[in-house]
């Protein structure tokens, strides 16, 4: 009885051991697809590129829009927002 009990056990703690290795294997699995560091610093430089030129263009537009003799209405269209119908 003793040694049925003891294969018992066993063959849960073998059971118990195959899930927590398939769980590890598949966190390796997702931490292998996490960007590097390396790709986020880069990504980071991308955005702060464009946020640059967004902000140059931003600064562009107003200095055009402030001028004498310009409508407006482009900057009236910037301040209204515009949905698609």
């Amino acid at each position: 009885m003793e040694q049925d009990h003891l294969e018992v056990l066993l063959e849960q703690i073998v059971s118990q051991n195959k899930a927590v290795l398939e769980a590890v294997g598949d966190i390796r699995t997702k931490v292998d697809n996490l960007p590097t560091r390396d790709e986020f610093n880069e990504l980071k430089r991308d955005v702060q590129t464009i946020k640059a030129a967004v902000t140059d263009l931003s600064h562009e537009l107003a200095e055009h829009i402030s001028q004498p003799g310009h409508s407006g209405s482009v900057a009236r269209a910037m301040r209204r927002p515009h949905w698609p119908s």
